[in-house]
């Protein structure tokens, strides 16, 4: 297994990871928060909204390095010199013409 494959599959876990972190989010400050309801269970309601905020935070940092880091690792099965754009993008040298061409004036 490559470098590139375990990033690959980091970067799906820490995907999937923030979806559930947001989803339980709610933007009006419902969410998680209350189903807890009014009482003070798991340190509160504002802790639990703190807790899911961070999470968001330190998921989205950590998926940002992790990108960062599998795109230093990736080597393709391309170089620079084998690239297909580069091979379709060369015009073989023509031969020149016996007659050059001149621009149409008015």
């Amino acid at each position: 297994m490559s470098t590139f494959s375990i990033f690959l599959v980091l970067i799906t876990i820490v995907c999937f990871l923030l979806v559930v972190v947001i989803m339980v989010q709610n933007p009006k400050g419902g969410g998680l928060s209350s189903s807890i309801g009014g009482t003070q269970m798991l340190g509160g309601v504002q802790k639990t909204t703190d807790f899911l905020d961070k999470s968001t935070w330190t998921l989205g940092t950590i998926l940002i390095v992790l990108i960062l880091l599998s795109s230093l690792s990736f080597t393709g099965s391309l170089s620079d010199t084998e690239s297909k754009i580069i091979e379709k993008s060369e015009v073989p040298a023509a031969t020149p013409s016996a007659s050059p061409t001149t621009p149409a004036t008015k």
